[in-house]
């Protein structure tokens, strides 16, 4: 769902026919191909630097073959003749040499999150089979990223190091309240044609569905990761007879949409990143930062205090960055998203230089820039969504009494995460009121949902009312797992379900199936320790960023 920043055998799966297949639309395999309303074109520099790096994931090479297209559709769909806005799309085309499957649309959640680069992972991740059938769709929502208008409020909100999101002391919500106010105020000021207005998952809902009617497809094939399975299910509902296939991946409860899911975030994360810390202390002899979760935990939390008092600094390439508390906390937060080697052994490795006195690979591992600014373009618009999707709570004692209640146990990220979202007090826009989800009696029944047990970004609990509102759904659980979206994150069994899913409209016949968890990653040799601790551009932090 958030946050900041801010990627199998078939035989014998019991799976049983209850879908259908998209509707089959032939991919442009060149500059000035059609679909329907769409015009594709060679995309610009940027878009395709910005598919660069998933290069590596596949035999074909997407930002060779990818395509751009530009669809205006209405800023208020209460007024279709009124302002336009532009979304960017992406098509990476399918490699049969027959016309495709279909064409299949995702997202990458936030709300926030970029998907026009994002449609070329996924195609960049998916079997050869789902290379050859299906073109993937990807695109920037409204005002994200290559969208137009895509807005940003104050690029100098992240310069490093900002006051420490502390415990709830008086004195750092002075502060904290007194940032949020003024990034809301700027959010206002820079807003030109009245975005902030329509940027609810309703109106996102109905710019799903202008794409679908543009590829010329009768009913939409999707699939959406964190975010975009409450997206996803909002389409549901609204555009019930226009669903073909759905796959929901790190799934939304709906009964938490906004306030009370960030709420249960803090607790979930805390647990991940203890786990994280046992994980440390398991390898102690690498890592030298305790030998008990207890000890690396406590370790952690003194060093976040001496960043509050000092903040480390370095210089790359002539630019200096900075880690404060708030630093440290942000980037390793990425570590309880998900299992993963590098991120895991890259976050020891800039703790132990830390210890070791190596500012520079402390700093480079975890820092931001300290002048300068950053595209807080994600940030603005996953607050244009979630404060104006429904109506926040602008009592600030229930805030300081909810935070307090949490921190006591739950320390990690408490407070961090009610500063990220602390600027829907004063949001300058009207909130309406969420989509009852499911409430249609044409409900499709046949969609397909994605989760882990221990995921924190969007918790278990949530996913199992998401599985029961959507009637007939089936669920794939990855018992005992912490990774958040679990599609094309290395268990085979779980990608033979969605390619099965995709390929033939078959689902498992339980409700749910529940899957081993995947195992924990170990250090790689000493000797590589130090290298991958920094990344190839000198300074910037190993965050994989996911939404």
């Amino acid at each position: 769902m958030k946050k900041l920043v801010i990627a199998a055998t078939a035989a014998g799966l019991g799976l049983t026919g209850l879908g259908a297949a998209g509707t089959a639309s032939a991919a442009p395999q060149a500059p000035g191909g059609t679909t329907a309303g769409l015009q594709w074109h060679t995309c610009a520099d940027d878009i395709i630097a910005s598919v660069k790096p998933y290069d590596a994931l596949s035999s074909v090479k997407v930002s060779d073959v990818i395509r751009c297209a530009e669809l205006q559709v209405p800023l208020d769909y209460s007024r279709p003749n009124g302002t336009k806005i532009t979304l960017q799309l992406t098509l990476t085309p399918h490699t049969g040499s027959a016309p495709a499957k279909g064409n299949l649309v995702v997202n990458p959640g936030g709300p926030g999150g970029q998907g026009a680069p994002f449609g070329a992972r996924v195609f960049a991740q998916n079997s050869p089979a789902m290379k050859a059938a299906y073109n993937v769709i990807g695109f920037d929502p409204r005002g994200v990223g290559f969208s137009k208008p895509a807005l940003t409020c104050d690029p100098n909100q992240s310069n490093a190091p900002r006051p420490d999101y502390d415990h709830g002391s008086a004195k750092s919500v002075k502060i904290w309240l007194k940032r949020s106010k003024q990034y809301a105020a700027a959010c206002a000021a820079n807003d030109k044609i009245g975005l902030l207005k329509h940027i609810k998952t309703t109106d996102s809902a109905r710019d799903l569905d202008s794409i679908r009617a543009a590829l010329g497809d009768k009913k939409l094939d999707y699939y959406g990761a964190s975010y975009g399975t409450y997206l996803g299910s909002v389409y549901a509902t609204l555009f019930p007879k226009r669903v073909g296939l759905m796959a929901l991946d790190g799934n939304v409860g709906p009964s938490g949409v906004w306030y009370d899911a960030n709420l249960s975030q803090d607790v979930a994360f805390d647990k991940n990143m203890d786990y994280y810390f046992g994980w440390l202390a398991r390898y102690d002899s690498v890592y030298h930062l305790g030998k008990t979760q207890k000890a690396v935990r406590s370790w952690f939390y003194a060093l976040r205090a001496k960043l509050a008092k000092k903040p480390a600094y370095a210089t790359f390439d002539g630019a200096q960055y900075a880690v404060g508390p708030d630093e440290l906390t942000d980037v390793i937060q990425n570590a309880a998203y998900r299992r993963s080697q590098a991120l895991w052994n890259g976050y020891g490795v800039g703790l132990q230089a830390y210890k070791a006195g190596d500012l520079d690979t402390f700093v480079g591992t975890f820092g931001a820039q300290v002048t300068g600014g950053a595209d807080d373009n994600s940030w603005a618009m996953y607050l244009g969504v979630q404060c104006t999707d429904v109506k926040w709570p602008t009592n600030w004692s229930k805030w300081q009494r909810d935070n307090d209640r949490i921190d006591a146990k739950h320390p990690f990220l408490t407070w961090g995460n009610a500063w990220f979202n602390a600027p829907c007090i004063y949001w300058p826009a009207k909130a309406g009121k969420p989509v009852k989800i499911g409430a249609t009696r044409a409900l499709p029944k046949n969609i397909l949902m994605f989760q882990s047990t221990d995921d924190a970004a969007t918790p278990y609990a949530g996913a199992k009312e998401l599985h029961k509102i959507l009637r007939g759904s089936r669920f794939i659980v990855q018992d005992g797992d912490r990774t958040h979206c679990i599609v094309h994150r290395g268990s085979s069994a779980v990608d033979a379900y969605f390619d099965a899913y995709f390929l033939t409209g078959k689902r498992p016949k339980a409700d749910t199936v529940h899957l081993p968890q995947l195992g924990d990653p170990t250090p790689p040799p000493p000797a590589t320790l130090k290298a991958k601790s920094l990344q190839a551009t000198g300074g910037a932090p190993v965050n994989d960023v996911i939404k």
